[in-house]
């Protein structure tokens, strides 16, 4: 890492010249692997805010001159709705443990495959166990793609932006609400101009009409929404999405997807007329995050999805309403011969997550003392992850990723090899699921669609945002991501 600013600007000097309020970058070809790789772990492991910071706006600014910027999905979206684009089905990655190495192995297997039609997103919960705020999730993502000589739109994507159930039906219910809006706007800050809402968490199927139950839902999407417009950057759009259903739970079907919308869009223009509304739907159609685990710690693969119902909700997303269509979770875990089926019913968009976490973990290079000194530190730590009928591998697997956070700085800095082993791997996977999911060759329909505005990086909130901190109720936060 760069222990000081005058070690870090000098550094920069040959490629770049660090004025008080902007990065002129002179010489974009000299930036060298090493000056990323150090801009990187700086911008996360810095001592103090103001090199943490500093390192973020340098490596945004450098990236954006090599034409690597955050964008909004949502002109592709609408092209998708229209029936202009598709025949694809766009991956949506949680990044968790090993970030930096992670992201790059996505931008490899993504660039080998001239692949533009892909999202790096994280979730509110994981920002918590991971130890990974909107800026620093960010700028490792952008540095990976700087990294590995990508160009071209950067789409990331705050997923699950989801409101507590038990929180929201409380005397804290302002204050829930008022956390949400904190994180949007600390992610539009940080360029994730993506933003998938989750209120389904208040569908209320005790109600008698389906209207009536997803009331609160409707209600409280269309308020945050509103509040993504008012707080988004002038020529971007950000690609908002929806959710009708709660994964995991009771599977969706067309009359709730009309209930939802029917609300959703009255909400809006009451709001204010001519709102842009969601790009997507997020549907439940029989899995969970994480997958059905197993007594003995494994995930069953013997999953039934309905096919289907994703089918029909994404045809009449599509038809009816001009989305994108349906967006499918918690997939990761599912058996490769699964995947291609998505892209042939129409899902436009598919989270996955769970399953690249898994392959860190028990990857046979993985130094097995690091792995059982987490889970033993789960054991004193995470209890409150261990369900009355778990058995003991049933906990290790479901509580693991609250390790993730607490290890960060372990495993940033396993061994070259070692990482360069796990990288490899998921490079494999993630360029398998690009194939099937159908993303190759989507470079061009994103070029055609999209444009990434070069938005000016504020040095002062990159500075301030490094300064934040994790709290405690954070760290244990609950909450779904894939």
């Amino acid at each position: 890492m760069f222990q000081s600013l005058k070690e870090l600007t000098d550094a920069v000097k040959p490629v770049a010249t660090v004025l008080s309020d902007r990065v002129s970058v002179t010489s974009p070809s000299a930036i060298t692997s090493d000056l990323v790789d150090t801009l990187v772990r700086t911008s996360v492991f810095g001592q103090d805010a103001e090199l943490k910071g500093t390192a973020r706006w340098i490596l945004r600014s450098l990236a954006a001159a090599a034409g690597v910027r955050p964008a909004s999905i949502q002109d592709l979206y609408m092209a998708m709705g229209r029936g202009d684009a598709g025949g694809f089905t766009v991956p949506a990655i949680n990044i968790r443990a090993m970030a930096y190495d992670t992201a790059r192995a996505v931008v490899r297997a993504a660039k080998t495959l001239n692949a533009g039609a892909l999202i790096f997103e994280i979730a509110r919960s994981e920002i918590g166990y991971t130890e990974q705020r909107p800026h620093e999730y960010a700028a490792v993502v952008l540095g990976a793609a700087l990294r590995e000589g990508f160009n071209g739109p950067v789409f990331i994507q705050g997923d699950h932006v989801q409101t507590n159930a038990k929180k929201y039906n409380s005397a804290d219910k302002d204050k829930e609400v008022d956390a949400v809006r904190t994180l949007i706007k600390e992610e539009i800050a940080a360029g994730f101009y993506n933003i998938d809402i989750d209120t389904s968490t208040l569908v209320d199927l005790e109600k008698a009409t389906l209207d009536e139950q997803q009331a609160v839902n409707t209600s409280l999407a269309a308020d945050f929404t509103a509040f993504i417009r008012k707080h988004e950057p002038d020529g971007v759009t950000v690609s908002v999405g929806g959710e009708i259903g709660e994964v995991g739970g009771k599977n969706s079907d067309v009359h709730e997807l009309h209930a939802f919308m029917k609300g959703y869009t009255a909400a809006l223009n009451a709001r204010r007329a001519g709102l842009v509304g969601i790009s997507k739907i997020s549907v439940q159609t029989g899995t969970a995050h994480g997958g059905f685990v197993q007594a003995d710690g494994t995930v069953r693969t013997d999953v039934k999805i309905d096919l289907k119902t994703l089918e029909e909700l994404s045809r009449v997303a599509r038809q009816e309403y001009g989305l994108a269509g349906a967006v499918q979770h918690g997939a990761s875990t599912l058996p490769p011969d699964a995947f291609d089926a998505f892209p042939r019913v129409g899902a436009c968009e598919i989270h996955l997550a769970t399953d690249f976490q898994n392959m860190i973990y028990e990857h046979a290079q993985y130094p097995a003392d690091l792995k059982s000194e987490m889970y033993a530190w789960l054991r004193e730590h995470a209890a409150e992850e261990r369900k009355p009928k778990d058995t003991e591998e049933q906990f290790i697997y479901k509580a693991r990723k609250k390790a993730l956070g607490p290890f960060k700085n372990r495993m940033w800095d396993l061994g070259e090899d070692v990482r360069k082993a796990i990288g490899q791997s998921l490079e494999e996977r993630f360029a398998f699921l690009m194939k099937q999911l159908k993303i190759n060759d989507t470079a061009p329909v994103v070029a055609r669609f999209v444009k990434a505005p070069q938005i000016p990086i504020d040095r002062e909130a990159e500075i301030v945002a490094a300064g934040g901190k994790i709290t405690a109720a954070e760290k244990k936060a609950e909450g779904l991501a894939d």
